[in-house]
């Protein structure tokens, strides 16, 4: 046996290895990655009752016999409520929706996450190597502004505790850019689900299920194809506005719903 094919051997053993790993790890743990959910936003607002992407994820935890998910994002200017997805077909639990947990992270240290030109590298391959400092993010859901990890994560298992959820979350990033290219940005919320990865299983299986997440849309989605064949004019539809939903003239529950939540405090 040369050198070559020898050293190729061990690297397979050892990739095969922290696979088996990772996977055991998360296999007893109480979130289930499954990875990005989108690439671009096709609706604004774009994770509410009856969006494309809200449904996909509902059947996601369906799918998985969960009665609850949870879906990140980078904070922007929604109060990140969480929901009632309802689905139109009922599954072998018994369940006929989801209850979509929304929880954002504000980086007290800029937002580098906003696009590729604003990414510091060097502090990203220290966040790669090391994780998240302690105390750099704060987190908003439900209207709420979480001064720390533990107090977010508190509340994301008592949303969750109280739509009956049984094992463990299932777990997206929203995914969506609203400028680069989705190829290679991995969109909103990428950040806080490594952080909450580390933080849950440690760094080789945030590494493992990073790069399965990545994958995941294409293995998944029944959109990815579309969203990426049409990122730039969905993009550009989306920062002139033309992707807005008017919901001062609601009729239907998903509408009426959102003009609800349009004229709650938005100040917290």
């Amino acid at each position: 046996m040369n050198r070559t094919r020898l050293y190729g051997l061990i690297a397979i053993a050892i990739l095969a290895l922290i696979i088996c790993y990772s996977y055991i790890t998360v296999s007893n743990g109480p979130i289930q990655p499954l990875g990005r959910l989108s690439f671009v936003k096709v609706e604004n607002p774009d994770m509410y009752p009856g969006h494309p992407h809200s449904v996909l994820l509902a059947q996601y935890a369906q799918e998985r016999g969960s009665q609850c998910a949870l879906v990140v994002h980078f904070a922007g200017s929604s109060n990140y409520r969480s929901y009632e997805q309802d689905l139109n077909t009922t599954s072998s639990t018994g369940q006929n929706g989801t209850y979509i947990i929304e929880v954002a992270y504000i980086d007290t240290q800029g937002g580098g996450s906003k696009s590729l030109s604003q990414i510091n590298f060097f502090d990203s391959f220290k966040v790669a190597l090391f994780g998240v400092p302690d105390g750099r993010y704060k987190y908003m859901s439900d209207g709420v502004v979480y001064n720390n990890y533990t107090s977010m994560m508190n509340h994301v298992e008592t949303l969750a505790q109280a739509h009956g959820q049984k094992g463990p979350i299932p777990m997206v990033w929203h995914g969506t850019v609203r400028t680069d290219s989705p190829f290679i940005d991995p969109g909103c919320g990428f950040p806080l689900y490594f952080q909450i990865m580390t933080n849950t299983y440690g760094l080789i299986p945030a590494y493992t299920y990073m790069v399965y997440g990545l994958i995941f849309p294409y293995l998944h989605s029944p959109y990815w194809q579309f969203e990426l064949s049409h990122s730039s004019e969905l993009q550009t539809l989306y920062n002139t506005g033309q992707l807005d939903y008017n919901y001062v003239n609601a009729t239907s529950n998903v509408d009426r719903y959102y003009q609800d939540l349009s004229k709650q405090n938005t100040g917290d």
